[in-house]
């Protein structure tokens, strides 16, 4: 009977059924991987065949016949799913499994607007032959199952209505290198394009959203992460709102500093009217970062940033509430709380905190970020001077309400601005920091926009990663940090700019966020545990090693290139490292020499200057950890093997060498208290100088009555606080489903600063 089936065929023509056609694609799907089986494949398929089905249907469903075998006894079918995947997606792209030659491929590529022309005048036909003879198309059968479709769902250059494909991943992955690279002096830029390709594609180095779905086409904005802030007017309001609009549109997430607008009841125009307070303001901004769904590979999201002892805080604190209405709430903005000494030492002393509206007190608006106490003595002036609309409330009334909103939401964020300030690359008298990022990794001078295109700047940081669990031996931190300045510092002029204010800073600054994936496998491959503090020495040898390479890396370019223009406004012009402004409260369990010459780089800065202003951060990193297989940034994770629910479908991702460290890894929910982590956290932010995001995370099961203690919670914000942490992201709740199942939703909602 099936003989006188028909398939369809891609091409469109109509063949007889061959059963022994798909036993051929199972047995090369699972040829030398161990521990698979081609039959369970098959009776796991339960392929029901029809007359005149496709070829791609059957091969869906072995696709997801292999992917349902996923598991922690099994994990080596999330290799046999990606072949089969990878081998559709090579059809779909070329019409066969062998793909072109790179020339030929980019020539075709460019003449359908696909790839941006600069790539055919920059490398002569013979160069490309080079490269091509660089590329290694069998890499493309490492990647798991959840990197091949997080690769066609986000990266590979596809037409998002027909779905047709055009590339595979190493197409991907030598044309980003040859981008960046492609202004280098001809007798090295081959070089760099190799090494840096070899470290991209092995999974070495991460690299961003952007930069992979972007660089090598027409688009020509890379940056990960974008500040923006707003002055008190209206001009400015509007002008940030059309920032906004810019920079969603072109991949990023955002970072808004309303801080500064009045509160409600403030006078307009001398008394004429009265202000309509924040929340309209916030209703327009979230409207800007929803009005562009970014191509379909993520919807616009932002964080909004204001101090806590501003005149309308208590109505900001709850503007995620589920509870109340449209009118009173703003719940798809996330929102980031400004605090610094002065408050906490109020709730621990139990008493007031005095609320303003900042237009009425500017110098202390700007005193806030720039000196701790300066502020303290202007805002115990303010408090005595009654001619100043004010409110009170009881530290520990507020601080519990900030607790419980972020418990409640997960997402009212946290930034120490003193900290942020003193602890940063910046002079806070020349630039302060006045915010952070959509995901609070980012720390980077900001200056409130005007329609007066001479007022404002718009920091933009540009990410990568490294991935700790390739690194055998930290020395090669060295090499690897030399390429990670490099690409980046390139892709700095490489890209264009929506913005002159983003434009302006990001070329005198050249900031760039280069953080690491793949710690907790890097943790398990070493024995050491995040709860009990024996990871404490090895954590501070390696971010001792990464900052120290980053640097010598951007002192290097800085020799050969110049520094950066506002080098002059960083404390590395004065000699001053991160190694001088840490919190010295760490050395209480961090008490480890230093093992590399600090001075000698220290002098090499100070003469010669460094090309990027600022060089680390640890980011989230969720979409690149799926790409090369590794654990999320510096997370714990929620199991060995994870079930991601998004747009591609339910992927399951299985940590490394989950067969022979199965019990080494530290679960995220394994962990009892966040001590322990903290003070990984608190050793790294030593050494890096932006900012890190820091999750906090609870199961309310180690609690009498399955409640989460508001002491607790006060306990770790103050620890955090003693201990330098700068910002803190997400607070997570256990809900007692399944823990490992994670949505899009649990992560930044943008893919922004997921690298």
């Amino acid at each position: 009977m099936q003989k006188d089936l028909l398939v369809h065929k891609r091409n469109g023509s109509f063949e007889n059924l061959d059963v022994g056609k798909i036993h051929k694609v199972i047995h090369w799907a699972v040829n030398g991987i161990e521990d698979v089986s081609e039959s369970l494949i098959e009776i796991n398929s339960r392929i029901q065949f029809f007359d005149k089905i496709s070829t791609e249907e059957i091969h869906d469903t072995l696709i997801k016949a292999s992917a349902d075998l996923i598991s922690e006894s099994s994990p080596n079918y999330q290799y046999v799913a990606s072949r089969l995947a990878l081998f559709q997606l090579r059809k779909k792209a070329y019409g066969k499994f062998e793909p072109p030659s790179l020339y030929e491929h980019v020539k075709k590529q460019v003449s359908i607007d696909n790839y941006d022309l600069s790539l055919l005048e920059s490398y002569t036909k013979e160069e490309f032959f080079i490269l091509d003879s660089y590329i290694e198309h069998q890499k493309d059968l490492n990647f798991s199952y959840v990197a091949i479709k997080q690769l066609e769902g986000k990266y590979l250059i596809k037409d998002r209505v027909t779905n047709q494909i055009y590339e595979t991943p190493q197409f991907l992955y030598i044309l980003i290198a040859a981008c960046l690279f492609k202004d280098y002096n001809q007798d090295t830029r081959l070089s760099y394009v190799r090494r840096f390709y070899e470290a991209i594609s092995n999974f070495i180095i991460s690299l961003p959203t952007p930069i992979m779905a972007g660089v090598r086409t027409k688009s020509r904005q890379f940056s990960s992460c974008v500040l923006i802030e707003c002055d008190d007017s209206l001009d400015s309001i509007n002008s940030s709102s059309n920032a906004i609009i810019k920079y969603v549109s072109q991949r990023a997430g955002i970072g808004i500093n309303a801080g500064r607008i009045r509160a409600l009841g403030a006078k307009i125009r001398g008394g004429e009217t009265y202000h309509t307070g924040c929340i309209p303001f916030y209703k327009l901004f979230q409207s800007a970062v929803k009005s562009c769904s970014q191509g379909g590979i993520r919807g616009g999201a932002a964080t909004l940033f204001y101090p806590i002892w501003h005149h309308e805080v208590e109505s900001l604190l709850v503007l995620k509430n589920n509870k109340g209405t449209e009118d009173n709430r703003v719940r798809h903005l996330d929102y980031g709380v400004q605090l610094s000494r002065l408050f906490y030492q109020r709730l621990i002393d139990n008493q007031k905190i005095t609320l303003f509206s900042p237009e009425e007190v500017p110098d202390l608006y700007e005193a806030f970020f720039k000196d701790n106490d300066e502020f303290e003595s202007l805002y115990l002036g303010y408090e005595e001077n009654l001619k100043i609309r004010r409110k009170t409330i009881n530290a520990n009334d507020l601080f519990s309400s900030l607790m419980q909103e972020r418990a409640n939401t997960g997402r009212i964020y946290i930034q120490n601005v003193d900290h942020c300030n003193s602890h940063s690359s910046f002079d806070p008298r020349q630039a302060p920091i006045r915010q952070s990022n959509l995901c609070l990794e980012i720390t980077l001078p900001t200056k409130p926009l005007n329609d007066n295109l001479d007022q404002g700047e718009i920091a933009l940081c540009t990410l990568s990663a490294i991935n700790l669990g390739k690194i055998k031996d930290l020395s090669e931190l060295e090499n690897l940090c030399d390429l990670s300045v490099r690409a980046l510092d390139s892709l700095l002029d490489y890209q264009t700019y929506p913005h002159l204010k983003a434009k302006n800073s990001t070329l005198h600054r050249r900031s760039l966020g280069i953080g690491v994936i793949n710690f907790a496998y890097y943790l398990a491959k070493n024995n050491v545990k995040y709860s009990d503090f024996s990871a404490n020495k090895l954590v501070h040898q390696t971010f001792e090693a990464f900052q120290y390479y980053l640097l010598k890396a951007s002192n290097n370019l800085a020799r050969e290139f110049g520094p950066c223009e506002l080098f002059n406004e960083t404390k590395y012009a004065k000699g001053i490292l991160p190694i001088d402004t840490y919190k010295k409260t760490i050395d209480s369990f961090a008490n480890f020499d230093l093992e590399l010459d600090w001075n000698e780089l220290r002098a090499n800065i100070q003469s010669y200057g460094l090309r990027n202003s600022t060089l680390s951060s640890l980011m989230p990193s969720e979409t690149s950890s799926q790409i090369t297989n590794s654990t999320n940034g510096i997370e714990p994770p929620r199991g060995l093997v994870s079930v991601k629910v998004s747009k591609n479908g339910v992927l399951r991702q299985v940590v490394p060498e989950v067969s022979h460290l199965k019990n080494n890894y530290e679960l995220l929910w394994q962990i009892k208290s966040n001590d322990g982590y903290l003070q990984l956290v608190a050793i790294a932010q030593k050494f890096i100088d932006q900012s890190i995001s820091t999750n906090l995370n609870y199961d309310p099961s180690n609690y009498q009555d399955h409640k989460i203690p508001l002491t607790v919670m006060l306990k770790d914000l103050l620890k955090a606080y003693s201990y330098g942490v700068k910002t803190l992201y997400y607070h997570n709740t256990r809900d007692n489903t399944n823990e490992e199942i994670e949505t899009e939703s649990q992560e930044c909602e943008s893919g922004a600063c997921k690298i």
